[in-house]
């Protein structure tokens, strides 16, 4: 094959390939990922705003009329899966996935991504309970067009949230960016995700997710847009303190090593702590002075204890990590699926 015809067939595959991403992002064919576990008390209700809005959209000639709606079952104990089922037979845009058991929200999640990853041109992940404003997701698209792959719903108001989830949730955001792992502040998983940046998620094979650290390591082009968080009117929130501390200790051993670090540092600082003191003594004793007794053994002793069990701990917890991804098991295994 000649220079100029290579040249002609690679100006003619740029041009196919410039046209579909342009038709993509002028009108793209949405899915709306949403995880459920125990939710059968609003899925109804959700379902039946979002397929409204997808309804409204298309209408405008926003998205594809082929847009739909893909419900992730994980592992609920109650009729959540027998509700979507329902759903799916009396609209087929209502698709969903049933995990063979609970695997937690992070990992739900992609599955839902990875579900959908070849059957749209763009994701929007968004909780059952639509504490998020589906609504916003309109400048979500409005971002896409302009050409952002990611963008991010970031709370701009906490509705009813009392006054200790506000708390533990600025301690969580600013912990997460004191140990390294970048995250965006105020951003849970709502979030609009383009096509080229599901392929990228593909790509991480990683057993102990954090996605919100995941997607502002791409690196592709994000946009933020603001929303105000509303009341959950039906059912518990599934977002609890001991589920937040299990995220952000997952999130800071995924992408940071600064806690191993301070065990480095903090150890320096006991040695030469204790050099500090056995100065002190070798000083009273060559003084003539009685040294203290009970106090000056005990307390130091029940001090480098308490340091050395807690460094265990943390340094367990990382080859706990590594045990996990190198046994490789899947991260979910799909039981059923709607499509």
């Amino acid at each position: 094959m000649s220079l100029t015809t290579q040249s002609t067939s690679k100006s003619i595959g740029a041009h196919v390939q410039a046209t579909t991403d342009e038709r993509e992002r002028v009108r793209p064919l949405l899915a709306l990922v949403v995880p459920c576990f125990d939710e059968e008390l609003v899925v109804e209700q959700t379902a039946a705003r979002l397929l409204e809005l997808l309804r409204r959209l298309s209408a405008d000639g926003q998205i594809d009329p082929a847009s739909f709606i893909y419900f992730v079952d994980d592992g609920s104990r109650d009729a959540t899966w027998a509700i979507v089922e329902a759903l799916h037979e009396q609209e087929p845009a209502v698709k969903g996935v049933k995990l063979a058991r609970n695997v937690g929200t992070q990992n739900a999640l992609l599955a839902g991504l990875l579900g959908v990853k070849d059957r749209s041109d763009c994701v929007v992940s968004i909780d059952a309970d639509l504490q998020q404003d589906e609504q916003v997701i309109e400048t979500f698209l409005a971002k896409y067009r302009q050409g952002a792959h990611i963008v991010y719903g970031v709370r701009r108001r906490h509705g009813a949230d009392s006054v200790l989830k506000k708390a533990t949730s600025w301690f969580f955001y600013n912990l997460m960016n004191l140990m390294g792992a970048r995250i965006i502040k105020q951003h849970s998983e709502f979030r609009l995700v383009s096509r080229k940046a599901l392929a990228a998620i593909a790509e991480y094979h990683e057993y102990n997710l954090f996605l919100r650290g995941i997607f502002v390591d791409i690196g592709y082009r994000s946009e933020v847009v603001p929303f105000d968080a509303r009341r959950r009117e039906l059912g518990q929130s599934k977002h609890s303190l001991r589920k937040l501390a299990s995220l952000a200790l997952d999130g800071i051993t995924s992408f940071s090593v600064v806690p191993l670090r301070l065990v480095t540092f903090t150890g320096a600082l006991i040695f030469l702590f204790s050099c500090a003191m056995t100065l002190f003594y070798l000083y009273h004793k060559f003084m003539g002075h009685t040294p203290p007794g009970w106090a000056g053994t005990v307390i130091p002793i029940y001090f480098l204890g308490g340091v050395q069990i807690m460094f265990l701990g943390l340094v367990g917890e990382y080859i706990g990590k590594i045990y996990k991804e190198v046994k490789a098991r899947p991260r979910f295994i799909k039981d059923e699926e709607l499509f």
